[in-house]
């Protein structure tokens, strides 16, 4: 395929000035061509790794993917230091997930840029539902299928493609300051991310913080996003009845649990699918998204024939700027093993969607109010496995952020927009405690047919190629900027 035919460096000539911002990067735009089957080939590599960091799920193999990823970041050369690290959990002595920590100091005032990525993955879910191997990378067309060959271990290739590049072009005047920072746990819920900012701090302070975990808004238009939803998850059980009753005798009678469950999850949302909790809210001050239709939707999401759309306003807008709330998992007799018994105690998984501006401890409590003051029957209401992620919004008037939409611009050949995003990246509020002067800038390798954390998800390896080029045009300009 053309995005990945290998292009020679070419040489510079005797009296040409191979410092020059244009030569610079009429080589960095080269060496990009010329590494990105390497770079396709050691994604692949990777994501034959089945890094699933839950809990459930063998830790080793999280492990032999940090050390794999090591290992390509100390091929390059480029850093002072490359360390696999660990850190605590709270204030357990649990430890999280393995993560990657490379340093390369900054020389001449040049400024310090920490690239993030994830190097874990999510389940692959039911085998049955892929239409390849999850974890044997297959190209099909333009796309390169596999679990993490998007989400996220195409994020942390840009990176290391990236720096190969660069390395190579430059060599001994490659000044800017590099931390590279791929976590092991991001998709477990980024336990130990606190702790490992506070225990490698020194050595991860930075002027721009690029964080490669994002989209972009089709396979031919780059975008930065500046807006993203927090998130609260928890366990919810209901419970009406002290052990289970035979429903023929009792039924009509006594509530079971599964009753009092269902009438209680109906009153989070009203009749058109718009969440229903007093204290949720909506983020008002954004501008005016851009327009995008019923139909995109439906295709988008994959909409069965004759379902509808649900909330209300711009469809965008619902997707970006407004509090969602989901059942993502449920502990039942399943269909096979069903008896005719009242259920005395049924669990649920409530996943929330928190709009931008809301502390996600403010919506956890309104949440849990709306639980237990609507509970029907008197029924028990618990609520446990409380996790709590706080949405963002980026600023975009620093330079960092125009540097970035101007370099994604020349990549792609088309000018780079501002999006928000539905999902969350909750560790952003804890790097922007620790580093509060630093500008952060919301990356991505994904695109609306990615699936990310789903079946057949895949990664369009053009939109590889130009992610790589766009960080290394960023990279390469900030190497001839003094830190301010």
């Amino acid at each position: 395929m053309t995005d990945s035919q290998e292009t020679p460096v070419p040489p510079v000539s005797d009296t040409a000035d191979p410092n020059t911002p244009d030569a610079v990067e009429t080589r960095v735009r080269s060496a990009v061509d010329a590494g990105l089957p390497s770079a396709i080939a050691d994604l692949s590599q990777l994501v034959r790794i089945p890094s699933v960091s839950w809990s459930a799920f063998d830790p080793e193999n999280v492990r032999k993917s940090a050390d794999a990823v090591a290992a390509l970041l100390t091929e390059t050369g480029a850093f002072d230091r490359v360390e696999v690290k660990l850190a605590a959990i709270g204030d357990g002595e649990t430890l999280g997930q393995p993560a990657v920590l490379a340093t390369r100091a900054a020389k001449n005032g040049r400024p310090t840029v920490l690239l993030y990525a994830h190097h874990d993955v999510q389940p692959e879910g039911d085998a049955a539902n892929w239409e390849t191997s999850p974890f044997e990378p297959t190209v099909r067309g333009d796309r390169l299928y596999g679990r993490g060959a998007a989400d996220d271990k195409a994020g942390v290739m840009t990176h290391v493609a990236t720096v190969r590049a660069l390395t190579q072009v430059l060599g001994d005047d490659l000044e800017v300051g590099l931390a590279v920072f791929i976590e092991g746990e991001e998709e477990f819920g980024s336990r130990s991310f606190a702790n490992f900012l506070e225990d490698n701090k020194d050595a991860l302070a930075a002027d721009v913080i690029v964080v490669a975990d994002s989209d972009n808004v089709d396979v031919n238009t780059p975008a930065l996003t500046v807006s993203l939803r927090g998130n609260v998850t928890f366990r919810l059980t209901v419970s009406t009845l002290e052990h289970a009753s035979h429903s023929g005798m009792y039924g009509g009678a006594a509530p079971d649990a599964m009753l009092a469950l269902v009438k209680l999850l109906a009153t989070l949302h009203d009749e058109d699918g718009a969440v229903a909790v007093d204290g949720l809210t909506s983020y008002t001050d954004a501008d005016e998204p851009p327009a995008f239709s019923e139909e995109q939707l439906a295709e988008d999401a994959a909409f069965l024939s004759g379902v509808t759309s649900i909330g209300r306003g711009p469809i965008l807008s619902r997707m970006w700027s407004q509090p969602t709330i989901t059942v993502t998992g449920i502990d039942a007799p399943s269909v096979a093993n069903a008896s005719n018994t009242l259920l005395p105690s049924v669990a649920v998984r409530i996943s929330s969607r928190v709009a931008p501006g809301q502390p996600a401890r403010e919506a956890y409590e309104a949440l849990e109010r709306h639980l237990r003051a609507y509970a029907p029957f008197g029924a028990h209401i618990a609520i446990d496995d409380v996790d709590l992620g706080d949405p963002f919004l980026v600023d975009t008037a620093g330079w960092a952020a125009t540097e970035a939409k101007r370099a994604m611009t020349d990549a792609w050949g088309k000018e780079a927009v501002e999006t928000g995003i539905g999902g969350s990246i909750p560790f952003i509020a804890d790097l922007v405690r620790e580093f509060p002067s630093a500008q952060i800038l919301v990356t991505g390798v994904e695109d609306p047919d990615t699936r990310a954390h789903s079946p057949n998800e895949s990664l369009h390896l053009g939109v590889f190629k130009r992610a790589i080029l766009t960080e290394a045009l960023l990279l390469a300009r900030l190497n001839a900027r003094t830190a301010s």
